[in-house]
């Protein structure tokens, strides 16, 4: 089918992000883990498993994008489950942000944690939808809600490591410091 063709580029660039960023992340993951903040396993859940799963969602869709399909209404339907399947995850990841008492989360947090990726799946599941009618914008759509889950994982990356380095190492460190 020619308009996958096109976005070849595309699925292999956002692709390779974001698996490379799920290693990384990965990587921090360990180093935290070497001088854990109080209650981690309590935050975790909610703020570092669902970046992952966005991670993992982009790269899922790229590889499943770049499949050769013979047509349009088997991809569609498989991005729209992974839609209502982010969906329902978007109700956990806000039952646990809501339930943990480790961080009280702000406005930022409830945007990148769990508006805009619920953005992102409810994209790829009208997307699905209208794929006979409209595949051209349909395929735009999906590769913006890629876009918007690979950019969410990186911010929320970005936020949980800067609030470890920040936040939680320097109350340690000025604990520690004799008075």
């Amino acid at each position: 089918m020619p308009d996958f063709a096109e976005w070849e580029s595309f699925y292999v660039i956002v692709g390779a992000a974001a698996g490379a960023l799920i290693g990384l992340q990965f990587v921090v993951m360990t180093l935290i883990a070497e001088n854990p903040p109080q209650r981690v396993a309590e935050g975790g859940p909610a703020f570092v498993t669902p970046t992952i799963v966005h991670f993992g969602t982009a790269l899922l869709l790229s590889a499943v994008l770049r499949v050769p399909w013979k047509g349009l209404a088997v991809v569609a339907a498989l991005w729209g489950l992974v839609g209502f399947a982010g969906l329902v995850y978007a109700v956990v990841v806000a039952r646990r942000m809501r339930g943990q008492a480790a961080y009280l989360p702000d406005l930022e947090d409830w945007l990148f944690h769990l508006l805009l990726p619920s953005a992102a799946y409810a994209v790829l599941v009208a997307a699905a939808f209208a794929a006979s009618a409209q595949p051209h914008e349909a395929l735009f759509a999906v590769g913006g809600a890629t876009l918007l889950l690979l950019f969410v994982g990186i911010h929320n990356s970005w936020d949980a490591i800067a609030y470890h380095v920040f936040v939680t190492m320097r109350k340690k460190k000025s604990e520690s410091e004799p008075l």
